[in-house]
């Protein structure tokens, strides 16, 4: 990464040689998307996917786009053990780490990412109809999934 500037915010700062953060929002039937943009600064939803066409979609997308880093949601209960559904998950984490080894593959826990994607799109004006598209909240709670990530890491971007 090389500094541009005195001061360290994140508008002084332009990553060189960096792929985008890719997050993942696992459904049985769809699943989220969201991407940061190149410099890492902004996450945003791109797209919700049937989940049985994910493996074709990511391998397209990859080789469009430079993505360094998959962040996939880890359904975690309350009390921190695994929830059922990782059980379809895990499978398709390993697949991941076998067709793409060249790029890092990290959990994030998404608990309640779902309800701050429904309150985050009342809260953002969305009619009631359109609030009902199920493809919409996976698409949000990547995006959520993504941006509580890169908190997390305290990216200097």
């Amino acid at each position: 990464m090389q500094r541009i500037g005195a001061d360290s915010s994140i508008f002084s700062t332009f990553a060189v040689g960096m792929g985008r953060i890719l997050a993942i929002d696992y459904g049985t039937k769809r699943t989220g998307i969201a991407v940061t943009d190149p410099l890492r600064i902004i996450a945003g939803g791109l797209e919700t996917v049937p989940t049985h066409t994910l493996h074709g979609w990511l391998v397209k997308y990859f080789a469009a786009e430079s993505v360094d880093v998959i962040v996939v949601g880890k359904p975690t209960r309350m009390d921190g053990s695994p929830s059922e559904s990782m059980a379809h998950i895990e499978p398709f984490v390993r697949r991941l780490r076998e067709t793409f080894p060249g790029k890092e593959v990290v959990w994030y826990d998404e608990r309640f990412t779902s309800r701050l994607a429904q309150k985050a799109i009342i809260d953002g004006g969305v009619p009631k109809m359109a609030r009902r598209d199920k493809a919409l909240v996976d698409k949000v709670s990547a995006t959520i999934i993504l941006q509580s990530y890169m908190e997390s890491r305290q990216y200097e971007l």
